[in-house]
């Protein structure tokens, strides 16, 4: 017979409870068949008496879904009625601003914009100072047929230098300036050491604008020059003897302007461009412009100094391709920042800075005034020559 469950079992000793039905077992199954049916009838007893407990617990508290119904059609309703609200705004919007698009708009040909020509492009960063003294004076510079103006740079003044049709003759020519070009072919700015003597690689460091500079301002200073042009031999540039005579026998006093004129060599060649520690750092393109500056202001307040930007110069692929020089560099820089940071230079020193690189010659005519990535040809020069004047008789009137 098959053993009774637990909970049977007491209700038989109890006399209030009825006799369970009997069930009757085929004595002939095995052993273990009755004992697996006693393991799986004591499951499923516990399982449905946990069942009967579940029941009755949730029937003591009120359920949750008892509510739920109510508060699920009253929140779907806000957000429905929130985003009928957000999509009426957008839509309000969209027809404001197509409507006033649809007012102020109006198509334009190219004939129409272009009917006067393509007009020019006159934003340029100029910047005209006069000199002034240390009291803030202005310093009226003589600008007559007197004018004495030194020049310093490099191709656009050494190029064709003792032709009529050199940049500084046409200055010359046209202001009646006694007009004195101390340019040197293939020098730079930005000196690639430090000093004279840590300059055993870098002679041509010797013709940078501050150490000219040096050679017209101080006197009994080594003879910096004269080493550079013994070290190059016969790679000194052609006009450094003729140069280190006019500065170094040149009385500065009876100079009224100083003008510095050079191209992108420097861009090409990767030079430094800005140092924050020392803005006078010669071995930077604007810190040997401003040691230079430096010193003339020093030595001799009453010259007016103008600085000639570079005219716009291609860079070169490594396929020898010309290449826009605000998308080249050479481990430094685009020539747009050594034109900026030459410009904050002279503004910083009070200078006049002069801007080529879109005020004159830039990327979209280079074309028409290079000979090369870099060089002027004869109308170039005459648009440089153009612009130097305008900012030298700037103050006239």
């Amino acid at each position: 017979m098959k053993r009774e469950p637990h909970s049977d079992r007491k209700k038989q000793n109890n006399p209030s409870h009825t006799i369970p039905d009997i069930q009757i077992i085929d004595l002939d199954v095995s052993e273990n068949t009755d004992s697996n049916t006693e393991t799986l009838t004591e499951s499923n007893m516990e399982n449905n008496m946990g069942s009967d407990i579940g029941t009755n617990m949730e029937t003591d508290e009120e359920t949750p879904d008892e509510q739920e119904p109510e508060r699920k059609r009253f929140h779907i309703g806000a957000h429905t009625a929130m985003h009928f609200a957000l999509l009426a705004v957008v839509v309000i919007v969209v027809i404001v601003v197509i409507n006033r698009i649809g007012r102020i708009s109006q198509f334009i040909s190219q004939e129409e914009i272009f009917k006067n020509g393509e007009g020019t492009y006159e934003d340029t960063y100029d910047q005209f100072l006069p000199a002034l003294d240390a009291d803030g004076n202005l310093i009226v510079t003589n600008t007559g047929k007197d004018l004495t103006v030194l020049m310093l740079g490099n191709s656009p003044l050494s190029d064709d230098k003792d032709s009529e049709d050199g940049l500084a003759n046409m200055i010359a020519e046209r202001t009646g300036a006694n007009v004195i070009n101390c340019a040197i072919s293939g020098s730079y700015m930005a000196a690639e050491q430090p000093n004279f003597y840590a300059a055993k690689q870098s002679f041509m460091d010797a013709y940078t604008p501050y150490w000219l500079c040096v050679l017209a301002c101080i006197e009994d200073i080594d003879p910096y020059q004269k080493t550079a042009a013994e070290a190059l031999g016969e790679n000194t540039p052609p006009e450094a003897d003729e140069v280190y005579e006019i500065l170094s026998t040149l009385d500065m006093n009876t100079v009224d302007v100083v003008a510095f004129m050079y191209d992108g060599t420097d861009y090409l060649m990767g030079h430094g461009i800005y140092s924050g520690e020392n803005t006078a750092d010669i071995q930077q393109f604007s810190g040997n412009l401003e040691a230079s500056i430096d010193l003339i202001q020093y030595y001799f307040p009453h010259i007016r100094i103008i600085v000639m930007s570079p005219a716009y110069a291609f860079g070169v692929n490594e396929n020898g391709e010309y290449i826009s020089s605000d998308i080249q560099t050479y481990g430094q820089d685009f020539l747009s920042t050594y034109f900026y940071m030459e410009m904050l230079s002279c503004v910083d020193k009070g200078v006049t800075f002069v801007d080529n690189l879109y005020g004159t010659i830039n990327e979209d005519n280079a074309n028409e005034y290079l000979t090369d990535n870099i060089h002027l040809n004869i109308e170039g020069r005459k648009l440089m020559a153009d612009r130097f004047i305008y900012a030298l008789t700037y103050f006239d009137s």
